[in-house]
């Protein structure tokens, strides 16, 4: 099971988005997955209609009283599963600080879902804090969706060197510009540089756009109810770009064996091709 965070210290980057979409792509190539939701707003769970189980709390599950299984519920989406979150999200940090090898908890909660799925995804709060550090010990890969901004730029520097710093030579770093505006001169100059800065990141960008708004209007991932649209398609791009990364070489738009298709919106949509150029 490959654990794949979809983080960045500041919030409004659309990682929410992000981890949503991603993970239906991932469950629609044939892929067992499942998406925990660890924001105690609870965004992801939210756009995926799942609801939280109230009868297990974050501190019951750092405590070891109940496992990860014991939360899962099935969205309406073939091999697609969710972890919602709940407000007791808000308290993990105090939770996790009371017990042994803080930073490596989340990680041992994660291997009861082994068994059963081959991607975990993290949808993660924004932040710095023992939650997020727990989320960098486990994951094998960090999906980081970001601005072009000089702060978005300086974050991601921090960022990486936070990693080599700690150790953590076999985490592969997905860094991709989100929310790009190809209109403004400032994007277009960030996104230059930080090419020639940044190699890792991805050639894919995802463009500001009311269609990924409407998410949280359809409750639903973009390429779930507009796979043929041009954002569904970058979508869909940017997955097959992210499943190279990860190894996974038939993620081609996630589409391909025609699974994952919205359960109330008759047949899955084709394969999609690569996306436009933004």
């Amino acid at each position: 099971m490959k654990i794949v965070a979809v983080t960045n210290i500041k919030g409004g980057v659309g990682k929410t988005t992000t981890a949503v979409n991603l993970a239906y792509l991932c469950a629609a190539s044939g892929r067992s997955t499942v998406l925990w939701d660890l924001d105690p707003q609870g965004a992801a769970t939210y756009s995926l209609e799942c609801e939280p189980c109230e009868a297990v709390s974050v501190k019951k599950l750092v405590s070891g009283r109940r496992e990860l299984p014991e939360l899962i519920a099935q969205s309406r989406y073939r091999n697609l599963s969710v972890i919602p979150a709940d407000l007791s999200y808000r308290k993990f940090d105090v939770h996790v600080s009371e017990r042994k090898h803080p930073t490596e908890r989340l990680l041992r909660m994660s291997r009861t879902l082994r068994d059963d799925y081959e991607a975990l995804f993290l949808d993660c709060p924004p932040g710095i804090s023992l939650l997020s550090e727990n989320v960098l010990c486990a994951a094998d890969a960090l999906i980081v969706p970001m601005i072009p901004t000089p702060l978005s730029v300086r974050m991601l520097v921090q960022l990486r060197e936070f990693i080599a710093a700690s150790g953590w030579g076999d985490m592969t770093l997905i860094p991709f510009f989100s929310m790009v505006d190809r209109r403004r001169s400032l994007h277009l100059e960030m996104i230059a540089s930080a090419r020639e800065q940044f190699p890792e990141l991805l050639a894919v960008e995802v463009p500001y756009s009311s269609e990924i708004e409407r998410m949280s209007v359809r409750l639903a991932p973009i390429p779930a109810f507009a796979p043929r649209s041009p954002v569904g398609q970058i979508y869909a791009a940017l997955w097959a770009e992210i499943a190279a990364r990860l190894g996974w070489r038939d993620g081609s738009g996630g589409l391909a064996r025609g699974e994952g298709a919205d359960a109330r919106a008759g047949p899955a949509a084709p394969a999609l091709n690569a996306a436009p150029s933004s």
